[in-house]
Protein backbone atom coordinates (compact mmCIF):
# COMPACT_ATOMS: atom_id res chain seq x y z
CA UNK A 1 0.00 0.00 0.00
CA UNK A 2 0.68 3.54 -0.62
CA UNK A 3 1.66 4.48 3.43
CA UNK A 4 2.44 8.31 4.55
CA UNK A 5 5.55 9.15 5.06
CA UNK A 6 4.04 12.08 7.42
CA UNK A 7 1.34 11.44 9.88
CA UNK A 8 0.21 14.07 11.42
CA UNK A 9 -0.20 13.77 15.47
CA UNK A 10 -4.16 13.26 16.84
CA UNK A 11 -3.57 15.72 19.84
CA UNK A 12 -6.00 15.15 22.35
CA UNK A 13 -9.19 17.15 23.10
CA UNK A 14 -9.88 19.41 19.45
CA UNK A 15 -6.21 20.72 18.69
CA UNK A 16 -5.46 18.65 15.30
CA UNK A 17 -9.32 19.19 14.37
CA UNK A 18 -10.89 18.81 11.45
CA UNK A 19 -9.48 21.83 9.62
CA UNK A 20 -5.71 20.80 10.89
CA UNK A 21 -6.24 16.87 9.35
CA UNK A 22 -8.17 18.44 6.09
CA UNK A 23 -5.02 20.78 5.45
CA UNK A 24 -2.80 17.90 6.12
CA UNK A 25 -4.91 15.56 3.95
CA UNK A 26 -5.09 17.67 1.19
CA UNK A 27 -0.79 17.79 1.16
CA UNK A 28 -0.92 14.15 0.80
CA UNK A 29 -0.23 13.03 4.04
CA UNK A 30 -2.25 11.95 6.70
CA UNK A 31 -4.39 14.08 8.80
CA UNK A 32 -5.84 13.04 12.21
CA UNK A 33 -8.91 14.42 14.17
CA UNK A 34 -8.79 14.08 17.89
CA UNK A 35 -11.82 12.03 19.01
CA UNK A 36 -11.55 12.54 22.93
CA UNK A 37 -14.32 14.51 23.82
CA UNK A 38 -15.35 15.47 21.19
CA UNK A 39 -18.98 15.28 21.77
CA UNK A 40 -18.59 18.51 24.12
CA UNK A 41 -16.28 20.10 21.64
CA UNK A 42 -19.21 19.89 19.08
CA UNK A 43 -21.79 20.90 20.94
CA UNK A 44 -20.02 23.80 22.03
CA UNK A 45 -19.38 24.88 18.64
CA UNK A 46 -23.42 24.91 18.33
CA UNK A 47 -23.72 26.92 20.96
CA UNK A 48 -21.43 29.64 20.34
CA UNK A 49 -23.30 30.41 16.79
CA UNK A 50 -21.43 27.78 15.03
CA UNK A 51 -19.46 29.98 12.94
CA UNK A 52 -19.01 29.62 9.31
CA UNK A 53 -21.89 26.64 9.87
CA UNK A 54 -19.78 24.00 9.13
CA UNK A 55 -21.30 22.12 12.41
CA UNK A 56 -24.56 22.16 10.44
CA UNK A 57 -23.24 21.38 6.79
CA UNK A 58 -21.70 18.40 8.07
CA UNK A 59 -24.70 17.35 9.89
CA UNK A 60 -27.13 17.74 6.47
CA UNK A 61 -24.60 14.65 5.21
CA UNK A 62 -25.38 12.49 8.43
CA UNK A 63 -26.82 9.54 7.14
CA UNK A 64 -30.15 9.54 9.33
CA UNK A 65 -31.78 13.26 9.26
CA UNK A 66 -34.14 13.27 12.18
CA UNK A 67 -31.01 12.30 14.76
CA UNK A 68 -28.79 15.08 13.67
CA UNK A 69 -32.06 17.54 13.51
CA UNK A 70 -32.80 16.42 17.00
CA UNK A 71 -29.23 17.39 18.37
CA UNK A 72 -29.18 20.87 16.48
CA UNK A 73 -32.16 21.82 18.15
CA UNK A 74 -30.90 20.93 21.05
CA UNK A 75 -27.67 22.97 21.26
CA UNK A 76 -27.69 25.36 18.63
CA UNK A 77 -27.86 28.53 19.24
CA UNK A 78 -28.66 31.29 16.60
CA UNK A 79 -25.67 34.41 17.38
CA UNK A 80 -24.05 32.50 20.14
CA UNK A 81 -24.18 32.30 23.77
CA UNK A 82 -23.77 35.77 25.96
CA UNK A 83 -20.06 35.34 27.21
CA UNK A 84 -21.35 35.74 30.93
CA UNK A 85 -23.42 32.14 30.04
CA UNK A 86 -21.85 28.51 30.87
CA UNK A 87 -21.83 26.19 28.23
CA UNK A 88 -24.68 23.01 28.41
CA UNK A 89 -22.73 20.02 29.30
CA UNK A 90 -22.91 17.24 27.24
CA UNK A 91 -24.31 14.05 29.69
CA UNK A 92 -21.56 12.10 31.04
CA UNK A 93 -21.35 8.25 29.76
CA UNK A 94 -21.99 5.16 31.69
CA UNK A 95 -21.47 1.32 30.91
CA UNK A 96 -24.70 1.43 29.25
CA UNK A 97 -25.21 5.14 28.21
CA UNK A 98 -28.27 6.50 27.20
CA UNK A 99 -29.64 6.87 23.50
CA UNK A 100 -29.20 10.45 23.60
CA UNK A 101 -25.19 10.16 24.81
CA UNK A 102 -24.80 7.31 22.13
CA UNK A 103 -25.93 9.38 19.21
CA UNK A 104 -24.06 12.38 20.47
CA UNK A 105 -20.56 10.65 20.35
CA UNK A 106 -21.44 9.26 16.64
CA UNK A 107 -22.98 12.43 15.24
CA UNK A 108 -20.38 14.44 16.37
CA UNK A 109 -17.44 11.87 15.21
CA UNK A 110 -19.05 11.70 12.11
CA UNK A 111 -18.86 15.55 11.31
CA UNK A 112 -15.48 16.01 12.38
CA UNK A 113 -14.53 12.48 10.58
CA UNK A 114 -16.91 14.22 7.23
CA UNK A 115 -15.24 17.73 7.62
CA UNK A 116 -11.83 16.53 7.49
CA UNK A 117 -12.32 14.54 4.35
CA UNK A 118 -14.35 17.27 2.26
CA UNK A 119 -13.41 18.43 -0.72
CA UNK A 120 -9.57 16.22 -1.79
CA UNK A 121 -8.62 12.58 -2.17
CA UNK A 122 -6.55 12.15 1.01
CA UNK A 123 -6.69 9.77 3.63
CA UNK A 124 -7.75 11.05 7.12
CA UNK A 125 -7.15 9.25 10.23
CA UNK A 126 -9.10 9.53 13.69
CA UNK A 127 -7.20 9.37 17.34
CA UNK A 128 -8.63 7.86 20.38
CA UNK A 129 -7.28 6.57 23.82
CA UNK A 130 -7.76 3.44 24.51
CA UNK A 131 -7.96 4.33 28.44
CA UNK A 132 -11.49 6.37 27.57
CA UNK A 133 -12.50 3.36 27.22
CA UNK A 134 -16.73 3.28 27.22
CA UNK A 135 -16.99 5.89 24.13
CA UNK A 136 -15.01 4.77 21.97
CA UNK A 137 -17.25 2.31 20.46
CA UNK A 138 -19.50 4.82 19.48
CA UNK A 139 -16.79 7.21 18.62
CA UNK A 140 -15.34 4.63 15.70
CA UNK A 141 -19.11 4.10 14.44
CA UNK A 142 -19.49 7.97 14.01
CA UNK A 143 -16.14 8.08 12.37
CA UNK A 144 -16.52 4.97 10.05
CA UNK A 145 -19.48 6.55 8.81
CA UNK A 146 -18.30 9.27 7.46
CA UNK A 147 -15.42 7.27 5.86
CA UNK A 148 -12.27 7.24 8.04
CA UNK A 149 -9.16 5.85 6.55
CA UNK A 150 -7.50 5.12 9.77
CA UNK A 151 -8.03 4.50 13.21
CA UNK A 152 -5.15 5.31 15.98
CA UNK A 153 -5.32 4.55 19.68
CA UNK A 154 -3.17 4.24 22.07
CA UNK A 155 -2.24 5.05 26.00
CA UNK A 156 -3.10 1.65 27.19
CA UNK A 157 -3.36 -1.63 25.17
CA UNK A 158 -5.80 -1.58 22.52
CA UNK A 159 -6.27 -5.32 21.63
CA UNK A 160 -9.84 -5.71 21.42
CA UNK A 161 -10.23 -2.94 18.92
CA UNK A 162 -9.59 -4.32 15.40
CA UNK A 163 -11.91 -6.64 16.13
CA UNK A 164 -14.66 -3.91 17.02
CA UNK A 165 -13.94 -2.15 13.27
CA UNK A 166 -14.30 -5.70 12.00
CA UNK A 167 -17.87 -5.82 13.55
CA UNK A 168 -18.76 -2.35 13.00
CA UNK A 169 -17.93 -2.69 9.28
CA UNK A 170 -20.93 -5.27 8.88
CA UNK A 171 -23.24 -2.91 11.31
CA UNK A 172 -23.49 -6.12 13.73
CA UNK A 173 -24.35 -5.56 17.51
CA UNK A 174 -20.83 -5.04 18.49
CA UNK A 175 -19.23 -5.02 22.57
CA UNK A 176 -16.13 -3.45 23.75
CA UNK A 177 -15.04 -5.17 27.23
CA UNK A 178 -14.09 -2.42 29.89
CA UNK A 179 -12.07 -2.83 32.83
CA UNK A 180 -13.84 -2.35 36.19
CA UNK A 181 -11.86 -1.72 39.60
CA UNK A 182 -12.76 -4.42 42.28
CA UNK A 183 -14.53 -6.49 39.96
CA UNK A 184 -14.17 -10.88 39.94
CA UNK A 185 -11.64 -11.93 37.65
CA UNK A 186 -14.79 -14.13 35.92
CA UNK A 187 -16.85 -10.68 35.44
CA UNK A 188 -17.52 -9.58 32.03
CA UNK A 189 -19.01 -5.59 32.05
CA UNK A 190 -19.44 -4.51 28.03
CA UNK A 191 -20.14 -1.30 26.27
CA UNK A 192 -22.78 -2.31 23.76
CA UNK A 193 -23.62 -0.59 20.60
CA UNK A 194 -26.79 -1.73 18.20
CA UNK A 195 -26.82 0.22 15.35
CA UNK A 196 -30.20 -1.37 14.06
CA UNK A 197 -31.40 -0.57 17.65
CA UNK A 198 -30.57 3.19 16.96
CA UNK A 199 -30.89 3.50 13.28
CA UNK A 200 -32.95 0.65 11.82
CA UNK A 201 -32.17 -1.95 8.91
CA UNK A 202 -31.57 0.66 6.26
CA UNK A 203 -27.80 1.24 7.03
CA UNK A 204 -25.51 2.84 4.99
CA UNK A 205 -21.84 0.63 3.77
CA UNK A 206 -18.94 1.43 5.43
CA UNK A 207 -15.05 0.27 5.22
CA UNK A 208 -12.83 -1.27 8.04
CA UNK A 209 -10.30 1.06 8.41
CA UNK A 210 -6.92 0.78 8.76
CA UNK A 211 -5.56 0.02 12.42
CA UNK A 212 -2.50 1.50 13.84
CA UNK A 213 -1.36 1.15 17.53
CA UNK A 214 0.24 3.39 19.46
CA UNK A 215 3.17 1.74 21.12
CA UNK A 216 6.04 2.23 23.31
CA UNK A 217 7.92 -0.97 23.03
CA UNK A 218 8.78 -3.46 20.20
CA UNK A 219 7.45 -6.36 22.65
CA UNK A 220 4.01 -4.77 22.99
CA UNK A 221 4.16 -4.58 19.48
CA UNK A 222 4.96 -7.83 18.61
CA UNK A 223 1.84 -8.93 21.39
CA UNK A 224 -0.64 -6.76 19.55
CA UNK A 225 -0.23 -8.41 16.19
CA UNK A 226 -0.04 -11.60 17.29
CA UNK A 227 -2.77 -11.56 19.61
CA UNK A 228 -5.18 -8.95 19.28
CA UNK A 229 -8.88 -9.80 18.33
CA UNK A 230 -7.96 -8.82 13.96
CA UNK A 231 -6.20 -7.40 11.72
CA UNK A 232 -3.18 -4.50 13.27
CA UNK A 233 -1.72 -2.61 9.92
CA UNK A 234 0.90 -0.93 11.60
CA UNK A 235 2.23 1.02 14.58
CA UNK A 236 2.79 4.03 16.02
CA UNK A 237 6.23 4.15 18.21
CA UNK A 238 6.21 6.77 20.65
CA UNK A 239 9.03 7.43 23.01
CA UNK A 240 9.21 9.53 25.94
CA UNK A 241 9.98 12.43 24.15
CA UNK A 242 6.28 12.79 22.52
CA UNK A 243 3.91 14.97 24.36
CA UNK A 244 0.76 14.12 26.19
CA UNK A 245 0.41 11.10 27.57
CA UNK A 246 3.84 8.81 27.58
CA UNK A 247 4.09 5.30 28.91
CA UNK A 248 6.24 5.14 32.64
CA UNK A 249 9.50 4.15 32.37
CA UNK A 250 10.02 0.20 32.81
CA UNK A 251 10.97 -0.71 36.43
CA UNK A 252 10.24 1.02 39.66
CA UNK A 253 9.38 4.77 39.16
CA UNK A 254 12.47 6.89 39.92
CA UNK A 255 12.18 10.79 39.90
CA UNK A 256 15.08 13.30 38.76
CA UNK A 257 15.35 16.08 41.54
CA UNK A 258 12.83 17.98 39.35
CA UNK A 259 10.36 15.40 40.17
CA UNK A 260 10.17 14.00 36.29
CA UNK A 261 10.43 10.33 35.33
CA UNK A 262 13.96 9.30 34.25
CA UNK A 263 13.49 7.18 31.24
CA UNK A 264 16.98 4.99 30.74
CA UNK A 265 17.98 2.44 28.36
CA UNK A 266 15.23 0.02 28.61
CA UNK A 267 12.77 2.35 27.63
CA UNK A 268 14.91 3.11 24.07
CA UNK A 269 12.78 1.23 21.11
CA UNK A 270 15.46 -1.01 18.86
CA UNK A 271 14.01 -0.26 15.16
CA UNK A 272 15.58 -3.30 14.15
CA UNK A 273 13.04 -5.15 16.00
CA UNK A 274 10.08 -3.37 14.75
CA UNK A 275 11.52 -4.07 11.41
CA UNK A 276 11.09 -7.87 12.14
CA UNK A 277 7.48 -7.78 13.04
CA UNK A 278 6.90 -7.13 8.95
CA UNK A 279 4.34 -4.48 9.29
CA UNK A 280 4.45 -0.24 8.79
CA UNK A 281 5.51 1.80 11.39
CA UNK A 282 6.18 5.17 12.21
CA UNK A 283 8.40 7.36 14.93
CA UNK A 284 6.80 9.42 17.28
CA UNK A 285 8.82 12.40 19.67
CA UNK A 286 11.86 14.55 19.12
CA UNK A 287 12.10 13.28 15.45
CA UNK A 288 10.55 16.65 13.96
CA UNK A 289 13.23 17.48 11.33
CA UNK A 290 14.17 16.19 7.64
CA UNK A 291 17.58 14.56 9.12
CA UNK A 292 16.12 12.44 11.58
CA UNK A 293 13.19 11.69 8.94
CA UNK A 294 15.67 10.16 7.09
CA UNK A 295 17.41 8.10 9.45
CA UNK A 296 14.23 6.53 10.36
CA UNK A 297 13.42 5.75 7.14
CA UNK A 298 16.91 4.56 6.16
CA UNK A 299 16.48 1.93 9.49
CA UNK A 300 12.98 0.55 7.86
CA UNK A 301 10.28 3.06 9.85
CA UNK A 302 7.62 3.92 6.98
CA UNK A 303 8.01 7.62 8.49
CA UNK A 304 7.15 9.93 11.62
CA UNK A 305 4.32 10.93 13.33
CA UNK A 306 4.65 14.85 14.10
CA UNK A 307 2.53 16.74 17.06
CA UNK A 308 4.32 19.92 18.20
CA UNK A 309 5.07 21.74 15.08
CA UNK A 310 1.22 21.29 13.89
CA UNK A 311 -0.09 22.08 17.41
CA UNK A 312 1.42 25.98 17.07
CA UNK A 313 0.38 25.98 13.28
CA UNK A 314 -2.02 28.04 11.98
CA UNK A 315 -4.74 25.23 11.30
CA UNK A 316 -4.53 23.82 14.83
CA UNK A 317 -7.36 24.57 16.89
CA UNK A 318 -4.81 26.03 20.17
CA UNK A 319 -5.86 29.21 21.46
CA UNK A 320 -3.60 31.91 19.43
CA UNK A 321 -2.79 33.75 22.43
CA UNK A 322 -0.75 30.60 23.32
CA UNK A 323 0.33 30.02 19.94
CA UNK A 324 2.12 33.70 20.27
CA UNK A 325 3.38 33.47 23.57
CA UNK A 326 5.17 29.59 22.47
CA UNK A 327 6.83 30.71 19.73
CA UNK A 328 7.88 33.86 21.70
CA UNK A 329 9.17 31.70 24.09
CA UNK A 330 10.71 29.19 21.51
CA UNK A 331 11.88 32.10 19.27
CA UNK A 332 14.29 33.01 22.57
CA UNK A 333 14.59 29.41 23.25
CA UNK A 334 12.63 29.43 26.62
CA UNK A 335 10.16 26.91 26.11
CA UNK A 336 10.15 24.52 29.19
CA UNK A 337 8.51 21.24 29.24
CA UNK A 338 7.87 19.33 32.42
CA UNK A 339 6.85 15.55 32.25
CA UNK A 340 4.45 15.64 35.49
CA UNK A 341 4.18 11.91 36.88
CA UNK A 342 1.02 13.44 38.89
CA UNK A 343 -0.55 15.66 37.04
CA UNK A 344 -2.98 13.24 34.91
CA UNK A 345 -5.78 11.04 36.31
CA UNK A 346 -5.05 8.11 34.51
CA UNK A 347 -1.81 7.53 36.33
CA UNK A 348 0.60 7.89 33.21
CA UNK A 349 3.38 10.50 33.27
CA UNK A 350 1.82 13.50 31.19
CA UNK A 351 3.97 16.54 29.65
CA UNK A 352 3.18 20.18 30.31
CA UNK A 353 4.45 23.08 28.97
CA UNK A 354 5.10 25.78 31.12
CA UNK A 355 3.57 29.16 30.59
CA UNK A 356 2.50 31.54 33.87
CA UNK A 357 -1.08 32.22 34.68
CA UNK A 358 -2.45 28.76 33.30
CA UNK A 359 -2.53 25.74 34.83
CA UNK A 360 0.94 24.14 34.28
CA UNK A 361 1.72 26.68 37.75
CA UNK A 362 0.78 24.25 41.18
CA UNK A 363 0.24 27.89 43.04
CA UNK A 364 -2.53 28.46 40.10
CA UNK A 365 -4.31 25.46 40.16
CA UNK A 366 -4.84 25.35 43.61
CA UNK A 367 -6.94 28.24 43.70
CA UNK A 368 -9.13 26.29 41.01
CA UNK A 369 -12.35 25.07 42.80
CA UNK A 370 -11.98 21.39 42.58
CA UNK A 371 -15.42 19.77 39.59
CA UNK A 372 -15.54 17.14 37.79
CA UNK A 373 -18.47 18.05 35.09
CA UNK A 374 -16.77 16.38 32.28
CA UNK A 375 -15.41 12.72 33.46
CA UNK A 376 -13.89 11.65 30.51
CA UNK A 377 -10.94 10.07 32.93
CA UNK A 378 -13.49 8.60 35.59
CA UNK A 379 -12.61 5.06 36.75
CA UNK A 380 -15.93 2.55 37.20
CA UNK A 381 -15.47 0.81 39.89
CA UNK A 382 -17.78 -2.31 42.17
CA UNK A 383 -19.56 0.01 44.95
CA UNK A 384 -20.24 -1.59 47.93
CA UNK A 385 -23.76 -2.36 47.05
CA UNK A 386 -22.55 -4.15 44.00
CA UNK A 387 -23.36 -1.47 41.11
CA UNK A 388 -20.78 0.08 39.74
CA UNK A 389 -20.24 3.87 40.07
CA UNK A 390 -17.31 6.30 38.62
CA UNK A 391 -14.64 7.99 40.76
CA UNK A 392 -11.87 10.06 39.45
CA UNK A 393 -9.01 11.47 41.59
CA UNK A 394 -9.21 15.05 39.94
CA UNK A 395 -12.46 15.64 41.23
CA UNK A 396 -13.80 16.95 44.73
CA UNK A 397 -11.24 14.83 47.64
CA UNK A 398 -14.57 14.10 49.13
CA UNK A 399 -16.86 12.87 46.87
CA UNK A 400 -13.47 10.67 46.28
CA UNK A 401 -13.01 9.26 48.84
CA UNK A 402 -16.66 8.67 49.73
CA UNK A 403 -16.53 6.48 46.82
CA UNK A 404 -13.83 4.06 48.16
CA UNK A 405 -10.94 6.26 46.63
CA UNK A 406 -7.20 6.50 47.85
CA UNK A 407 -6.50 9.51 49.71
CA UNK A 408 -2.78 8.70 48.54
CA UNK A 409 -3.92 9.13 44.90
CA UNK A 410 -5.34 12.91 45.54
CA UNK A 411 -1.95 15.02 45.37
CA UNK A 412 -0.90 16.55 42.66
CA UNK A 413 -4.36 15.40 40.10
CA UNK A 414 -5.14 17.71 37.65
CA UNK A 415 -8.32 18.11 35.71
CA UNK A 416 -7.13 17.32 31.85
CA UNK A 417 -10.73 17.24 31.00
CA UNK A 418 -11.59 20.87 31.80
CA UNK A 419 -7.90 22.65 30.95
CA UNK A 420 -7.78 20.78 27.51
CA UNK A 421 -10.75 22.29 26.08
CA UNK A 422 -9.70 25.93 27.79
CA UNK A 423 -6.43 25.29 25.36
CA UNK A 424 -8.28 25.77 22.32
CA UNK A 425 -10.68 28.28 22.89
CA UNK A 426 -13.94 26.28 25.05
CA UNK A 427 -13.41 27.12 28.46
CA UNK A 428 -16.13 26.45 30.67
CA UNK A 429 -17.80 29.54 32.70
CA UNK A 430 -17.13 28.99 36.20
CA UNK A 431 -19.51 31.90 37.93
CA UNK A 432 -17.10 33.81 40.13
CA UNK A 433 -14.12 31.88 39.53
CA UNK A 434 -14.08 32.78 36.11
CA UNK A 435 -13.31 30.85 33.22
CA UNK A 436 -11.56 27.84 33.60
CA UNK A 437 -7.80 28.17 32.54
CA UNK A 438 -5.52 26.08 30.09
CA UNK A 439 -3.18 23.02 30.51
CA UNK A 440 -0.83 22.78 27.81
CA UNK A 441 0.47 19.97 26.60
CA UNK A 442 3.63 19.71 23.90
CA UNK A 443 6.61 17.28 23.05
CA UNK A 444 10.26 17.84 24.69
CA UNK A 445 11.56 19.78 21.12
CA UNK A 446 8.84 22.38 22.20
CA UNK A 447 11.62 24.86 21.18
CA UNK A 448 11.91 23.74 17.09
CA UNK A 449 8.80 25.52 16.28
CA UNK A 450 11.04 28.58 16.07
CA UNK A 451 12.65 27.03 12.83
CA UNK A 452 9.15 27.61 11.19
CA UNK A 453 9.50 31.72 11.81
CA UNK A 454 12.45 32.21 10.43
CA UNK A 455 13.05 35.81 8.59
CA UNK A 456 10.47 37.96 10.56
CA UNK A 457 7.40 35.49 10.07
CA UNK A 458 5.19 35.65 13.18
CA UNK A 459 2.87 32.25 12.10
CA UNK A 460 3.25 29.24 9.84
CA UNK A 461 1.12 26.98 8.21
CA UNK A 462 0.42 23.26 8.52
CA UNK A 463 2.02 23.48 4.98
CA UNK A 464 5.21 24.95 6.23
CA UNK A 465 5.39 21.75 8.62
CA UNK A 466 5.56 19.10 5.55
CA UNK A 467 7.24 21.40 3.20
CA UNK A 468 10.09 21.36 6.12
CA UNK A 469 9.87 17.83 7.68
CA UNK A 470 10.10 16.75 3.55
CA UNK A 471 13.50 18.97 2.81
CA UNK A 472 11.96 21.33 0.96
CA UNK A 473 12.04 25.44 0.85
CA UNK A 474 9.84 27.10 3.38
Amino acid sequence: MNFPVIIQGGMGTGVSSWILANTVASAGQLGVVSGTAIDNIFIRRLQLGDPGGNMRRALEHFPFPDVARRLCNEYFIDGGKSPDKPFKTAPKFELQPSREIQELFIVSNFCEVWLAKEGHAGVVGINLMEKIQIPNIFSLYGAMLAGVDYVLMGAGIPRDIPGVLDSLAEHRDTSLRVRVEGASMDSDHRAWLRPRELFGDDLPPVKRPLFLAIVASAVLAKSLARKATGRVDGFVVETPWAGGHNAPPRGQMQLTESGEPIYGEKDNVDLADMKAIGLPFWIAGKCADPVTLQEVRAAGAQGIQVGTLFAFSEESAMDEAIKTELLAQARRGECRIFTDPLASPTGFPFKVAQIEGTNSQQEVYLQRMRVCDLGYLRTPFIAEDGGIEYRCPAEPEKHFIQKGGAPGELPGRKCLCNGLLANIGLPQKRGKQGHELPLVTAGDDLNKIAVLTQNGKESYSALDVIRYLLGEDV
